[in-house]
């Protein structure tokens, strides 16, 4: 568990009572009571308020705040206040504020304006996370420490474009080697000396976001712009174990934010956070995919969702209401796949500024008689009842998905084939054709140990890393099930072309060659012709987006394109590679194909649904102590029937036993547990 001191899944979230006068705290104690709150995240944008000067510091109001919720029964994640650097810092120190991509320098205002790879930032930082550290160390109220929050955003400075070379020196050694490594012949870029290189922004390389003039650089510079914000959490996370050795330390990501690489941040994070702000029509399969994903961070270790909304966001374009019953629902979707918190943003709404329309547990008006807090205060008692049953529950998974910051960042920057081509979207088809008939799959990382795995998806992997292609041989070679797809085993590291045939290093246990890769228009379409039936495969499919003009060599091809002057060329294929099989699939099929494929191959490897059930139930395990805990989640507003077999089970919240036929009521929840 996350902290023994509180052993039961967490439930509260942000709290802000410093822009609140004294009345008010009592009755926010009073209500967190009613609603069943035993987690405050205080202190995340208090700096200002904590350090009023360069030399001075006042811990008086939180030291109250401290004390006031722990003895009203709350414990207490205490973040670190740095996501927004006080105005004096600023003001004294202009070089703490960032440049943008245009190159204009920015003045004090919003958050997430502090330049990473100022020295005088990284200063102050360390010093009040190290300060908050030593003060509040033994403080009974502790659970977690939170730092800084939701990371992210460039900076383009010139103390960045100093340290971009530093970074780059160390990652090259000379010269020689980046100007290799970057192509750099191309258009007349060879460096000489390290001067000479700056950083790629709308001054040099890039334009319009992800254009650019340069992969190597561009691509470089993320590496190099995830590494810097890493290193400034780290040196708070250094400088809080310090003095408090005992307590996790964590920092709140957001899912598949595109700017840092989290499996590498992951390695330095005590346990994942996340803020999970889906819209009313975000697929749920979409934010299922991002549980796993945050589950998958640390090898299936279960995280904390720091953030969720129980009512509506106020960013977004439309900012709908959840409907009634789908705070809860979703609540236990992030439960089932991994979370052992239950925290939103925020507890009471604020007055001013942007967040003010920001959904919270405690309304504008003011007291527990509103729709959003009757039902806080019922999932508070249900969590409640639930104790520490579901803690370090684990997923059973037997097939992963990869997903790959660096390879994402290749992909935008890639100049072509297509400006349709994206890749969470892409990896999302393969997970929702397995959701969609709820066969569980894990998100890994290319680090992951494939072995534990039957099958392993690799959709459009077009950057191969060192040592990669090696693995996925010794996991055929073993016995697994291997799939992967168009644009795929293109480049290296580098994004330099891998030459010889495409896919590059990945040639040998797929046994086909490609020679063309063809970007359909919107609207175009081709065809996928089964060569022969093949299980739930059995009629032509239509295909999109790109099609791979692919050669077999050892492979099997098991389908083909059905028009244009590549008709007859293979878009399926197969290659038996020691024990195992190495699947090709050369362009974007529809979910009919996608659905039907991924279910031939669970059949092969005996890989089971988790129960027959028809859309709109959402299935999912969790796995601990010898005990099978299945979550059943009923998306419609009307009840579902699933067939769950017929083993008994019970309902950890109701005490009801299931066998057989389990009905779950519209936007309802089964926790059915197999322990007798």
């Amino acid at each position: 568990m996350i902290n023994d001191k509180l052993p039961k899944i967490w439930y509260g979230g942000d709290y802000n009572p410093e822009q609140w006068d004294a009345p008010v705290w009592a009755e926010d104690e009073r209500m967190f009571k009613l609603a069943g709150i035993d987690v405050a995240t205080i202190n995340v944008f208090s700096w200002a308020l904590i350090q009023p000067s360069e030399d001075t510091y006042d811990f008086s109001g939180l030291d109250e705040l401290m004390d006031r919720l722990y003895n009203n029964g709350t414990y207490v994640c205490l973040a670190t206040s740095t996501g927004a650097h006080p105005a004096w810092m600023a003001h004294r120190y202009p070089e703490v504020t960032r440049v943008d991509v245009q190159g204009r320098k920015r003045k004090f205002g919003g958050r997430h304006n502090s330049n990473p790879n100022s020295p005088v930032y990284r200063k102050f930082a360390a010093k009040l996370a190290g300060k908050l550290a030593e003060r509040y160390k033994d403080h009974p109220g502790l659970v977690a420490w939170h730092i800084s929050n939701e990371y992210g955003g460039y900076d383009y400075s010139e103390q960045s474009e100093a340290a971009f070379r530093v970074w780059l020196k160390n990652r090259y050694g000379s010269l020689d080697a980046l100007n290799k490594a970057w192509n750099t012949r191309f258009w007349g870029h060879t460096f000489y000396d390290w001067e000479e290189i700056v950083v790629p922004n709308e001054l040099s390389e890039e334009w319009n976001g992800n254009r650019t003039n340069f992969q190597g650089i561009s691509l470089d510079y993320r590496r190099f712009m995830s590494h810097s914000l890493l290193e400034c959490y780290k040196l708070e996370y250094n400088a809080i174990k310090e003095h408090s050795t005992n307590v996790p330390v964590t920092t709140n990501l957001m899912g598949f934010y595109p700017e840092l690489d989290y499996f590498e941040w992951a390695k330095h994070m005590d346990v994942v956070s996340w803020d999970n702000y889906p819209s009313l029509d975000t697929p749920v399969s979409h934010t299922a995919m991002t549980h796993d994903l945050m589950r998958g961070l640390k090898n299936g270790q279960p995280f904390m969702l720091m953030e969720q909304t129980p009512s509506q966001q106020n960013w977004q374009p439309y900012n709908s209401l959840k409907r009634p019953g789908v705070m809860r629902l979703w609540s236990y979707q992030a439960v089932a796949r991994g979370a052992d918190t239950v925290l939103f943003f925020q507890l009471r709404r604020s007055i001013g500024a942007c967040e003010k329309y920001h959904g919270a547990v405690i309304e504008h008006v003011g007291h527990e008689h509103t729709r959003v807090f009757r039902e806080c205060a019922e999932l508070g008692r249900e969590l409640e009842l639930l104790g520490d049953q579901l803690l370090d529950a684990r997923s059973a998974a037997q097939i992963g998905i990869i997903y790959d910051w660096e390879n994402r960042w290749a992909l935008d920057l890639s100049s072509g084939p297509s400006v349709a081509l994206d890749y969470v979207n892409e990896v999302h088809k393969y997970y929702d054709a397995l959701y969609q008939q709820n066969i569980e799959a894990d998100m890994i990382g290319v680090e992951e140990d494939l072995s534990k795995y039957k099958i392993v998806i690799a959709p459009v992997l077009y950057m191969i890393k060192p040592g990669f292609a090696e693995k996925v041989e010794a996991f055929v070679k073993a016995g697994g099930t291997f799939v992967t797809t168009y644009f795929s085993g293109i480049v290296n590291e580098n994004d330099l072309v891998t030459v010889g045939g495409y896919p590059g290093e990945l040639r040998k246990v797929l046994g086909i060659w490609a020679e063309e890769i063809d970007a359909l228009l919107p609207g175009m379409s081709n065809e996928i012709v089964m060569s022969k039936e093949w299980g739930a495969l059995n009629r032509t499919y239509p295909c999109d987006l790109l099609c791979d003009l692919i050669h077999a060599e050892s492979a099997e091809v098991l389908a083909e394109y059905g028009a244009d002057f590549y008709k007859g060329m293979p878009a399926l294929t197969v290659n038996r590679f020691g024990e195992g099989k190495a699947y090709y699939v050369a362009t974007s099929p529809d979910a009919a194909f996608l659905q039907g494929f991924l279910w031939n191959l669970c059949a092969e490897k005996e890989i089971q649904p988790l129960v027959s059930a028809p859309e709109g139930i959402e299935s999912v395990q969790r796995v601990k102590d010898g005990v099978s805990y299945l979550f059943l989640l009923n998306h419609k507003e009307g009840e579902l029937s699933a067939d769950i077999g017929s083993a008994e089970r019970t309902d950890l919240l109701t005490g009801k036993t299931f066998s057989g036929t389990a009905v779950v009521p519209g936007r309802g929840v089964l926790i059915l547990s197999d322990k007798n």
